[in-house]
């Protein structure tokens, strides 16, 4: 583990409750930013890292499997003295803090999953995982794909940013790898049943994680589980509606032991 992971993570807030943001495919540490203004600082304690291939961390070598992730999210809550700690996870980090749950399960206190991929990963159909697969080295495919999962709704100019941000914070290969990692592996089995309490976040535009995708998932798989769609959103809820986001995050958070 590089000092990248420990020091140089993004760190918001002093509080006592520790909370751990994972960030997607599309992403890094810094696409949470929109949020950052809207966190309640006196309550919680954030870190906004990066994935090995990703944002301060691009060019570092690594299997960029879910398993290396999840061993690296318990890395830096050791580094930071965190015994007990919450996690969020956008899309792809949904499902690396479901490994982390399955990995550490005394260790999280709650969990947010935005636009989350389950803990089954994503089956495509042929002609979708072709535009997946294809995405690492087509940037057209990244647009197609991000302006398709806010329901082809938003500016192009703001798809074009996702877009750019990807280019910019994502190692070629690792961005390949993450894919097979998030959408080919089935863990659910090692976390239903579990008592933690979670809540998903379904954006009520987005065709892919939606609300019909996180109820027979989630739903089936915590006890704890709530759904929660949030309007004119897609996707991308930290980008489209960060105030209501980070309200949403922190009203479940609140209080958790």
């Amino acid at each position: 583990m590089t000092a990248g992971w420990t020091e140089e993570c993004r760190r918001i807030g002093g509080g006592d409750h520790p909370v751990i943001a994972l960030h997607g495919w599309f992403g890094s540490g810094e696409a949470w930013a929109p949020i950052w203004p809207h966190l309640d600082r006196d309550a919680f304690t954030y870190a906004f890292p990066d994935y090995r291939g990703y944002g301060r961390r691009k060019g570092e070598p690594g299997e960029f499997t879910l398993a290396e992730a999840a061993a690296d999210v318990l890395a830096l809550a050791d580094a930071q003295g965190w015994d007990r700690f919450s996690l969020v996870g956008h899309s792809m980090g949904g499902i690396v803090m479901q490994r982390v749950l399955a990995d550490a399960p005394d260790r999280v206190r709650a969990m947010v999953g935005v636009a989350p991929v389950p803990a089954s990963g994503v089956p495509f159909d042929a002609e979708t995982r072709a535009v997946f697969d294809g995405a690492a080295d087509d940037p057209a495919l990244r647009r197609a794909i991000v302006d398709m999962t806010t329901g082809k709704r938003l500016t192009g100019v703001w798809v074009d940013a996702v877009v750019a941000h990807s280019l910019e914070n994502a190692d070629r290969d690792a961005f390949a790898a993450y894919l097979r990692a998030w959408a080919d592996t089935d863990l659910h089995e090692e976390v239903e049943g579990s008592p933690v309490p979670v809540l998903a976040v379904a954006g009520e535009h987005d065709p892919a994680l939606g609300a019909d995708a996180l109820r027979p998932t989630f739903g089936a798989w915590y006890p704890e589980a709530e759904i929660e769609v949030m309007a004119n959103a897609g996707h991308y809820p930290a980008d489209e509606v960060p105030v209501a986001l980070a309200t949403t995050i922190e009203r479940h958070l609140a209080g958790r032991t």
